[in-house]
């Protein structure tokens, strides 16, 4: 008797567990159903996020936002953008506050392991450096010995600027603020020496000041920072669709297909990579519970990855960044996406 019952007791509680997992929305189905992509950006970086007075939106990470849009919603247009200081970023995520991170973030093992974010794919190949007043007349990072340095609160700059003085036996002291603005202000101002954080980000901060050319950027990179985009943990479906939306930008440069040409290339240019791409052969969106034209318009609306770089970070760009790392790998970069076949 007591086994027959403990035997019921285990088959409701599966069943009750089976129910609330069934009930439980996907990543996928709750954007869908609010007909909205709520995506996590950083407060002021230039070239991967920032807004004008008329809420007009521009960046890197804006773009991947905007790709996961178009492939889920139909609609690149369809994405709220939260800004997010670096404490609040993984917090916001976990809490379901936004559907994805984008926030030109360092993909870490302690980030990984420990902060319920899933890390998709690397969009920018990054490295930490310092900016400091030209009139310092410092050419190198190894002159700092003893500096005063601004650096952001939540950041991994903190640990690698901390290893970088260890390493070379250098003493240092830390002025640590919160958000983006509140750390430039500060060195722009004169409370630091020197600022140190990402080198695109130190680009475009410097761009943003009163006198670019009152400031250098040091020529050490002293870390790597592979940036991506990051998900909750526990919806691999939601993962793969972001992971994808990435790759097929990727891809795409790789093909030669942009804004421009893709309805020209849909139509003329038979290889079997690009018919996949552009959803003109094999239904690659079924795999990830989408439509046959979601890389289509990823690429029709968004752009490939070269253009999005091109726009907001290249040499043509106010940040005038060179693609080096960000390069092909067929052009000696390290961009390189799985085939999407």
């Amino acid at each position: 008797m007591n086994k027959t019952l403990i035997a019921l007791s285990v088959a409701c509680l599966s069943m009750t567990l089976s129910a609330q997992s069934m009930a439980a929305s996907s990543t996928l189905e709750t954007v869908k159903a609010r007909g909205q992509l709520i995506c996590g950006v950083n407060t002021a970086a230039p070239g991967f996020a920032s807004v004008d007075s008329k809420g007009n939106w521009t960046g890197l990470d804006v773009d991947v936002c905007r790709a996961v849009a178009a492939a889920t919603l139909g609609d690149a247009s369809k994405v709220k953008f939260v800004p997010l200081s670096s404490p609040q970023r993984f917090t916001a995520l976990q809490a379901g506050e936004i559907d994805m991170l984008a926030r030109n973030t360092s993909w870490t093992m302690n980030r990984d392991t420990t902060t319920g974010a899933l890390f998709t794919a690397v969009t920018y190949y990054d490295g930490q450096g310092f900016m400091v007043p030209k009139r310092l007349n410092v050419k190198s990072a190894k002159q700092l010995n003893g500096a005063t340095i601004c650096v952001q609160s939540g950041t991994s700059s903190e640990k690698s600027l901390a290893d970088f003085f260890t390493t070379n036996n250098m003493k240092f002291k830390t002025v640590v603020f919160d958000t983006t603005e509140a750390t430039q202000a500060a060195f722009f101002s004169g409370r630091c020496q020197a600022y140190t954080t990402d080198m695109s980000d130190l680009a475009g901060a410097r761009t943003n000041s009163a006198n670019p050319a009152d400031y250098d950027i040091l020529p050490e990179v002293i870390s790597k920072e592979p940036l991506a985009p990051a998900v909750r943990r526990g919806d691999d479906e939601w993962y793969s669709i972001v992971r994808w939306s990435i790759f097929a930008m990727i891809n795409a440069e790789e093909l030669g297909l942009t804004k421009a040409n893709i309805d020209q290339m849909k139509t003329t240019d038979k290889r079997p990579d690009v018919q996949r791409l552009v959803g003109a052969s094999e239904d690659m969106g079924k795999m990830l519970g989408l439509d046959k034209d979601w890389s289509y318009r990823i690429i029709k609306q968004v752009g490939n990855y070269g253009e999005s770089f091109e726009a907001n970070l290249g040499p043509n760009s106010k940040l005038g960044l060179p693609r080096g790392n960000n390069n092909l790998w067929t052009q000696g970069g390290l961009l390189y996406a799985p085939p999407i076949r």
